[in-house]
């Protein structure tokens, strides 16, 4: 069972509201720093090892600088970032230096397009990464041939991979959305078992509701940004209904015409899937009105007083509770726990809705290449890893790193049969963080729903 610090409460708000909203997640204080070597004792036959001061003799690349350029700046975060390279650092001599910036976005177009790029970007979406692609690096000429498809599952290179085939960036700190949290204690004692299946999730609604018990809660009141919850659901529904080319197609088509129009059928159906849910008066606690009035950080809280059963959210849920419930507890025995939002169509198995990092290089120097090797090693997070902040989308993660709470986390990212980025992330802002948004208040609000599609196709900036 896990019991989280008053700090995680700080970052894990900062990371859902920036994850959201096309941002970055937090990183903890790692609880197991290496212990600092001791220099031997000279003698006559035996020199002394070199000190701090003097580099040893084997460090490869000492007195070399590699810079990486972010979007976080929240200290602790980048403390725990900085601390997973302490190793790393004192292995090949390099000195690894982070610069973050709240403006990344602004910044990171006026360095590489003015000549001056950061040795490695770390974005925090595919999208916008993928907006520098001609300045960055083809990591196929840096990584010899299967590497990557050793380092990670393939949804993950395929993210990465412009339409040419060159591969743009590797994958670093991942949050997993396909996740529905619940009381075990409330389950329990009700005696519901966890639904497997779309079927099954809807029977035990059904159940839940003839036991005079509310199934859902689904807050999304956010400010300029309410409806981006809804998205969420949208995005996970669409790849349990429809191809995964379909999906990218609908989010980054390569070329005007590929694209999947949010009027199409099977764009249609999974907007109708949610209406099942959270259109039902039923289903819902507090109604419709709750669904657009109640902040989004209180989803979790109707579930602790059984008010409330399911609500579909992503792994950093429990951190918003912390303030008010400091002694939380995550886990099968814990105040929460959670179940893989399940399959609707066996068609296209167990995908997995994600946030992450995205790392691309701009300055092929072999001390360069080395440190975005040791980005694509679950390694280079394990602080992050040990304190509870962040799922590693590597495949060489030591399970058990994680506490009892993320490891079951994990296993569902590392058995996903295909893994994509949050959608509305990968959009067009006018369509994305607008009309997909604003839409999904219109449709909770009443409104027909063609009509919202076709105004959010309207909304498409023309390429």
């Amino acid at each position: 069972m896990l019991r989280k610090s008053p700090f995680f409460i700080v970052v894990l708000l900062l990371s859902l509201i920036l994850a959201a909203c096309g941002g970055t997640q937090p990183a903890a204080e790692p609880t197991d720093a290496p212990e600092e070597a001791q220099p031997a004792e000279a003698t006559e036959e035996e020199p002394a090892e070199p000190t701090e001061e003097e580099p040893a003799g084997d460090q490869p690349y000492a007195g070399t600088t590699v810079t990486i350029f972010g979007a976080y700046t929240e200290q602790a975060e980048v403390e725990a970032f900085e601390q997973g390279f302490v190793p790393f650092e004192e292995e090949t001599g390099i000195d690894v230096v982070y610069e973050g910036a709240s403006d990344f976005e602004v910044l990171i177009a006026t360095r590489t397009e003015g000549g001056n790029p950061p040795d490695i970007a770390g974005f925090p979406q595919p999208g916008l990464m993928k907006r520098f692609a001609d300045q960055a690096v083809d990591l196929s000429t840096v990584f010899e041939d299967g590497y990557l498809q050793q380092q990670y599952n393939q949804s993950w290179i395929d993210m990465a991979t412009m339409p040419d085939g060159r591969i743009i960036g590797i994958w670093n700190r991942a949050i997993v959305k396909s996740l529905v949290w619940y009381s075990p204690a409330q389950f329990a004692e009700a005696g519901y078992e966890i639904p497997t299946t779309w079927e099954e999730l809807v029977a035990l609604s059904d159940q839940m509701v003839a036991d005079g018990k509310v199934p859902w809660y689904a807050p999304m009141e956010s400010g300029n940004a309410t409806g981006w919850v809804g998205t969420d659901w949208i995005e996970d529904i669409m790849l349990r209904t429809t191809s995964v080319e379909n999906y990218d197609n609908w989010t980054v088509p390569a070329a005007p015409e590929d694209r999947l129009l949010f009027a199409s059928p099977e764009v249609k159906q999974a907007w109708e899937y949610i209406g099942s849910i959270l259109l039902n008066e039923d289903y819902v606690y507090g109604g419709i009105l709750s669904t657009l009035q109640d902040r989004f950080f209180d989803t979790g809280k109707p579930l602790l007083t059984g008010e409330a059963m399911m609500a579909k959210q992503g792994s950093y849920m429990p951190g918003w509770l912390l303030e008010d419930f400091p002694e939380l507890t995550v886990g099968p025995n814990g105040d929460l726990n959670y179940f893989y939002f399940p399959p609707i169509d066996a068609t296209y198995g167990s995908p997995v809705l994600t946030g992450g990092d995205v790392y691309s290089m701009y300055n092929d120097r072999p001390e360069v290449r080395e440190v975005l090797k040791f980005l694509t090693t679950a390694q280079s997070i394990e602080p992050s890893i040990k304190a509870g902040t962040f799922i590693a989308p590597h495949t060489d993660v030591n399970m058990d790193w994680y506490d009892e709470a993320n490891r079951g986390i994990a296993e569902i990212l590392a058995n996903a049969d295909t893994v994509r980025f949050d959608g509305s992330d990968l959009m067009p802002g006018e369509v994305g963080t607008g009309t997909f948004w604003s839409g999904m208040v219109d449709y909770i609000n009443g409104e027909d729903l063609d009509p919202i599609l076709e105004e959010i196709d309207a909304s498409w900036p023309a390429q």
